[in-house]
Formats: structure tokens, C-alpha cells, sequence
């Protein structure tokens, strides 16, 4: 197994390497489209910062990988691999910082910006929405108002008409206090029937505004076309906003109503026969308490109306596909997984090379010596022993050539010395091609 692992990982290599390049050269094209994005102007000298990063960018990652795939699987140490680790998890923070979220920005920067025009759109929608129903507030007072007007204004004609209150009729005292009341509760009704016809026109015309701004944000073309307009669209709406604002009616109806009564000039009561003058200035009384009443109920539901929490102020404000996908990066999950994805995934062949060479190791531990030794190192040993056996040779040759007795005298005597020179040799010239058959 250890040797087909180590044929296999020899065959693999020319594969991985093409693999990291390609990772490397994807990322750094991405990367050039995310940084481009953030740096303004057409000049060539933009252009080629731009792609210098995106360089920078794709070398690093190629040769930040091939480090580690080349030494930590050959790890043995355990602080060697910690080490290395270590190592790793820092490039590949190196790598998130300066090349994931801008593959990120080019995948879906579009995208996210369009979602801030999205979620900004609907901030506005509601803050219009409660813009206007403040304005509105005060327009339910109206039939409380006209109810009011009404009942002083009835009871106005029956005593002129009838004396209902005091007994005599005619147009007297109480007459022209009912009939103040009366008209000082119509202005105050026709003054808030006015604002809501204005109201109106100002939440239909932010309507329109808020149907552009989707249709920018649902649109096609550039985003950043689109989000030029946009901002056109926001400031419109803006003023739209600010005008409903302006058109609440809640503070006049709460001073008018506290003033309803001590803004009343009372009349004089005149002389009258048969108690009359009594009978008016009982009536005034009970009519100011009416008036009374009705103001208190008038100005507490004004102050209601006064206490809701007023609408803040909103704001537009552009990003870029960069800093739109980091604001909303929980959306964007799916982009982000594959721009970090495309950078770190040679760290899972880290992973796999780390497991093989690890088996390769245990299998080679638990062989015997004689077990692990392959055909070239068979080959490279007979190789080595031959040279051996010519050595000596040519050593008792020279010596032959220079004294011819001691050439003979020194052989039988090696022979008798050494009386296992013989067999050794036999038995490793016997033992090769034993060991040849059985490597092959």
C-alpha cells in the first residue's frame, strides 16, 4: 500500500500544481473586479494598480499553498506540524483580509447593494407612513368637533326661536355666547378640514416617489447608475416627509381648545322682567361649565396626539459593492462560502496529504528492512557491490604488474587467511538473481 500511496502521490503532483494555479489566477481575476469597484476614474494608471493587486493577490495564494503542501504533510514533530499550522491558519487569514471579500464584492456586490436600496426603501416607506398618520392624528377630532359645534349651534336657535333655557325668547345674552362657542368650534373644525386635503397631496405625491425608488431597485443596468437616481429620489422624498411634518394640525387644536373658554368675552347680562336677568346668568354658568368640559376633552386628546414619539429624520447613504456585502454579509451567505472557498480549499489537500503520508508511514514502520527495500535500491546495491569487487582487483592487479613473485605469494596466502572470502562471494553472486526474481 505505502508504495502504491507514494506512485500515486508522484503521478498527482503535476495535477496539483495546475490546480493551485488555476485557483490562484480565479481568485485573482475576482479579486481585480472587487477592487475595481472601490477605486474611482478610468485612467490607465488606476487600470494598472488594479491589476498589480490582483497579481500580488493570485502569486501569494499560489505560493502560500505550495509551501504548505510541500513541508507540513512531510511533518513528523508534533511542534513541527503545530508550527506549520500555525502558519496556515495566518495566511489564510492573510488571504480572507485581502482577497475573500473582494471575490465576495465581485460575486455579489451588485446584489447587495441593490438590498440596501431595498432595506433603505422600506425605512422610508415606514417613516412616511407614520409621518402621515401623526399629520392625520387630528383629523379624528373632527367629528367630536362638528358634534360640538352642532349641539351649541341647536341649542343657539331653540333659545332664540323658543327660550329653552331661560323661559323667554329672542336673541339675548345667551344667545350670542352659544353662538361664539359655536363659531369658535367651526373655524377650528373647517382649520384641520384644510390640512387634510393638503395631508393628502403630500402623502400621494411621496407615493410616487417610493414607486420609483422600487422600480430603481428592481431595475436592470448599472447599480451605480441606478443608485444615483435613487439618491435623487430619497432627497425628494425627504421633503415630502418634512412637509407632512409641518402639516399637523394638533398643536392649533391644542391651544385653540385651552383657549375656547377664556378666550370667550362674556356678555353683559341686560335688565329683563320677571326674573330674567337671574335665569341668564344661571345659564351662563352652566353654559361656560359645558364649554369648560368640552375644551379639557379637546385639549387631552390633542395632547395624545402631541405625545406620540416623532419620526426621525432618515438619511440616504450610498455604498459600495464592498462595503454593501459586509453590512449584509447574512444575506450573502452562499457568495461568501465560495469567495472564501476559492482561496482555502487547498487546505483540504493539505488535509488528504497529511492522512496518506501518515499511512505511508505506518505501513513502512511495520515492515522488516527486507521487506522495504524496493528494485532500485537493489539495483543501486549490486551496482555498489560490483564496484567493490573490481577494486580489490585492479589493487592486485598493479601490484602483479610491479613484483611478480609477491603478485602470486599474495593470493594463496589471502585465500588461506581468509578461507570465507570465497563462499561470501559465492553466495552473493548466488544471491542476486534470488533477489532480482523476487523485487520483480
Amino acid at each position: 500500500m505505502s508504495r502504491e500511496l507514494r506512485h500515486g502521490i508522484s503521478t498527482l503532483e503535476p495535477i496539483t500544481t495546475a490546480a493551485l494555479a488555476v485557483l490562484a489566477t480565479a481568485s485573482g481575476i475576482y479579486t481585480y473586479i472587487g477592487v475595481r469597484g472601490l477605486i474611482e476614474g478610468d485612467t490607465l494608471l488606476i487600470l494598472f494598480a488594479c491589476f498589480a493587486y490582483a497579481a500580488a493577490v493570485a502569486v501569494a495564494i499560489f505560493v502560500f499553498w505550495e509551501y504548505i503542501l510541500r513541508f507540513l504533510p512531510r511533518m513528523r514533530s508534533g511542534s513541527a506540524r503545530l508550527g506549520l499550522f500555525l502558519a496556515m491558519g495566518i495566511g489564510s487569514a492573510a488571504i480572507i483580509a485581502m482577497s475573500s471579500w473582494l471575490n465576495a464584492a465581485a460575486l455579489a456586490g451588485s446584489a447587495a447593494v441593490a438590498q440596501h436600496l431595498a432595506v433603505t426603501t422600506e425605512a422610508y416607506q415606514s417613516r412616511l407612513e407614520e409621518t402621515h398618520e401623526n399629520a392625520i392624528a387630528a383629523q379624528s377630532l373632527l367629528p367630536d368637533i362638528r358634534i360640538a359645534e352642532q349641539r351649541f349651534r341647536d341649542l343657539a336657535e331653540r333659545e332664540q326661536a323658543e327660550g329653552t333655557l331661560t323661559g323667554t325668547a329672542g336673541r339675548g345674552t345667551v344667545v350670542q355666547y352659544l353662538d361664539q362657542t359655536a363659531t369658535s368650534l367651526a373655524s377650528l373644525g373647517d382649520q384641520i378640514s384644510s390640512s387634510a386635503t393638503e395631508t393628502d397631496s403630500l402623502y400621494r405625491q411621496g407615493g410616487r416617489h417610493l414607486n420609483r425608488m422600487r422600480e430603481l431597485v428592481s431595475g436592470r443596468g448599472d447599480i451605480r447608475n441606478r443608485s444615483v437616481a435613487y439618491a435623487d429620489e430619497a432627497v425628494s422624498l425627504t421633503g415630502v416627509i418634512s412637509g407632512l411634518r409641518q402639516t399637523s394640525v394638533a398643536p392649533a387644536v391644542q391651544r385653540q381648545a385651552r383657549d375656547l373658554a377664556r378666550s370667550f368675552v362674556r356678555p353683559a347680562v341686560g335688565d329683563g322682567e320677571g326674573g330674567l336677568r337671574d335665569r341668564q346668568a344661571m345659564v351662563l354658568e352652566e353654559v361656560q361649565r359645558t364649554i369648560t368640559e368640552t375644551s379639557t376633552a379637546l385639549t387631552t386628546a390633542a395632547d395624545e396626539i402631541l405625545d406620540r414619539p416623532q419620526v426621525e429624520p432618515f438619511r440616504f447613504t450610498p455604498l459600495s459593492p464592498a462595503e454593501a456585502v459586509i453590512r449584509y454579509a447574512g444575506a450573502f451567505v452562499p457568495s461568501w462560502a465560495g469567495a472564501i472557498a476559492i482561496d482555502l480549499l487547498p487546505g483540504v489537500l493539505v488535509l488528504v496529504l497529511m492522512v496518506v503520508h501518515g499511512v505511508i508511514r505506518n505501513q513502512e514502520d511495520q515492515m522488516p528492512p527486507d521487506d522495504s527495500i524496493t528494485l532500485r535500491d537493489m539495483r543501486l546495491a549490486i551496482a555498489a557491490l560490483d564496484a567493490l569487487e573490481r577494486r580489490p582487483s585492479a589493487n592486485r592487479a598493479a601490484d602483479t604488474s610491479s613484483d611478480p613473485s609477491a603478485g602470486e605469494e599474495s593470493a594463496p596466502e589471502k585465500d588461506a587467511q581468509n578461507p570465507e572470502a570465497k563462499p561470501d562471494r559465492t553466495r552473493s553472486s548466488t544471491t542476486a538473481p534470488d533477489n532480482r526474481r523476487a523485487a520483480e
